[in-house]
């Protein structure tokens, strides 16, 4: 996907928004002082960025203490981009994208009580059917099914985990325990014909700006064109794309 050139940005806009980030980070009410401490901006300029923020609605001033915290319009604005997080409707062009780029079956799955659950599909070769059409719940030895023990919240993965880990050699949930270990690291998970003789996969994590897994983006196809490590060209494109899709939800990932 094409990004902002550079060149193109306003830099008072930035400073400015730089503000409103320092203080949702610091998390408590800051005072003219500690905001200039920590800003370095001038005072005659801050006083008018904080001033501007806080007719806007987008800080908010305490008149006994003095304090700035964050705004009720910034609240407005959340719950507005809450309701527009239709994850999928919003991750399709990048899935074209990268359907075009693998030239594989590309997957983006979701959790239900059940498992992750396959909810749009592309796939370049309608004449090769690889067994995962939408609705199919997939096993926990798939790369999708490792994101999502890797990275959902144990309390809600615990029942289905326990079920598919009772179908497994224990060899193979040490190693699969391990393996997790590793995918929280770099973000991204492999599978070596999990399901289908020949057919394997790999799969990446999209997350919100709270690092809460929406779900898992999984390139499925034949064993020879799916990477089987990150060092791969096409695993350092979906690593990249990985990134791209999660920070348009405000994840920012510290991984390069």
């Amino acid at each position: 996907m094409e990004g902002t050139k550079k060149g193109t940005t306003i830099q008072s806009l930035q400073i400015g928004m730089g503000i409103v980030d320092l203080m949702a980070k610091q998390g408590r009410p800051l005072k003219f002082s500690d905001i200039h401490d920590l800003t370095k901006i001038t005072k005659s300029n801050l006083y008018k960025y904080l001033n501007t923020f806080t007719q806007l609605g987008i800080l908010y001033r305490d008149k006994e203490s003095g304090a700035y915290v964050l705004g009720s319009k910034l609240i407005e604005y959340g719950m507005a981009a809450v309701d527009q997080e239709n994850v999928v409707d919003r991750i399709t062009p990048y899935l074209v994208e990268i359907n075009g780029k693998s030239l594989s079956t590309v997957l983006y799955s979701s959790w239900t009580h059940n498992g992750p659950m396959i909810v749009r599909e592309f796939n370049t070769n309608r004449g090769y059917n690889i067994g995962a059409q939408m609705g199919t719940l997939l096993p926990i030895l798939s790369a999708t099914g490792k994101v999502f023990m890797a990275f959902m919240d144990e309390q809600i993965i615990h029942e289905w985990k326990e079920k598919e880990l009772k179908e497994i050699p224990l060899e193979k949930v040490n190693q699969l325990k391990e393996e997790c270990k590793s995918i929280q690291q770099k973000e991204i998970s492999f599978a070596r014909e999990p399901l289908v003789s020949s057919i394997s996969s790999v799969a990446f994590p999209i997350f919100n700006y709270k690092k809460k897994l929406l779900g898992a983006v999984t390139i499925v196809g034949f064993s020879e064109k799916i990477p089987h490590n990150e060092e791969a060209e096409l695993s350092r494109y979906l690593l990249k794309m990985s990134k791209e899709i999660s920070e348009g939800f405000g994840y920012q990932s510290d991984i390069e």
